[in-house]
């Protein structure tokens, strides 16, 4: 991989996988449709040199082919939000793939965990039955079939499969962001599902470490790679962490049913959380076993560094914002 560029590099997985490249020496053209988010996301990084701000709409793949720029590698990192996925999950991934098949350029589509719907075994394998019993999680599965689809006879592709994520760049598209936002600014904070029930959480950086790894491997294409965080946490874990980081001790709400329909009436999107609390109930936990057998270790910063880290970031950023 001599150089990429990363759709959707202002959200939270493009942020993190853009910073990791830039890192590594990279050339890396970060993609987004906001100039302004671009520039200071820049800002952030010291602007070095090897990273190109591309402003355009993934949903137009003229407006990829032109600022692709000789790239080998296309990280397709943008989302929908959850009231749009349906409709617009599959129109965006066809964009973005129309554009690296005319490119003729390697794909790592970054993904979660619906397609696999409820669990079927105790850590969850790239072979587990794709048997989604959400609509989020039929769309998922139709995007995959639609991302591996013989019609893109020049690219190569891989899904790569997180599970919930946190960290610096995570926004209110992760469960969690919202929550150690909350709390890193000192306000009262909500959970959403279960807070007793410990669950898979991934650290973005130490996914855009693994990510990164898997994208200069030519076998790797052509396949799905589950992407395992540090182990299994609960909410109530979580929170004791985060608080003691941020000084700040605020009443944190578990959002389940009732209080997601009620956010409803007025956040659209939060209604449409309902349907996957069964993975705060019954969370599926990924193995890593393919990724350390054919690629290497699995990165794995422990839950109190990580949330830790998280935080005292996020309160740095909200002061500088003030």
């Amino acid at each position: 991989m001599e150089k990429a560029i990363v759709i959707g590099a202002t959200g939270g997985t493009g942020a993190a996988i853009t910073e990791e490249l830039v890192k590594r020496g990279i050339r890396t053209i970060a993609f987004g449709r906001s100039r302004q988010k671009l520039e200071h996301f820049a800002g952030k990084l010291g602007k070095p040199a090897h990273l190109t701000l591309a402003v355009g709409d993934a949903m137009r793949p003229d407006d990829i082919v032109v600022q692709a720029g000789g790239a080998d590698v296309l990280f397709h990192c943008a989302n929908v939000p959850y009231n749009e996925m349906v409709n617009k999950l599959i129109p965006l991934g066809e964009s973005v793939m129309e554009a690296a098949e005319r490119l003729a350029i390697k794909v790592v589509a970054i993904d979660g965990i619906y397609p696999y719907g409820r669990k079927q075994m105790d850590l969850v394998t790239e072979e587990h039955p794709k048997q989604p019993h959400t609509k989020k999680g039929k769309v998922r599965l139709d995007y995959e079939r639609m991302l591996f689809s013989k019609r893109w006879s020049k690219v190569k592709v891989m899904i790569v499969r997180l599970p919930d994520y946190y960290g610096p760049t995570a926004n209110e598209a992760s469960y969690l962001g919202s929550t150690l936002e909350a709390i890193a600014a000192g306000k009262m904070a909500f959970f959403v599902g279960n807070m007793h029930v410990p669950r898979e959480f991934v650290y973005l950086p130490d996914a855009a470490t693994m990510v990164a790894e898997l994208a200069g491997k030519d076998f790797a294409y052509g396949q799905n790679w589950n992407i395992p965080g540090a182990g299994i946490i609960s909410g109530r874990e979580i929170v004791r962490i985060a608080q003691a980081a941020s000084g700040h001790v605020k009443p944190v709400i578990p959002l389940k049913k009732l209080g997601l329909s009620m956010l409803g009436m007025s956040v659209p999107v939060m209604k449409e959380v309902i349907e996957m609390l069964y993975l705060t109930e019954d969370p599926l936990t990924l193995s890593g076993d393919k990724y350390k057998r054919l690629i290497g270790p699995i990165t794995a910063t422990p839950f109190q560094e990580g949330i830790t880290s998280t935080v005292l970031a996020l309160k740095s950023k909200a002061s500088f914002a003030q």
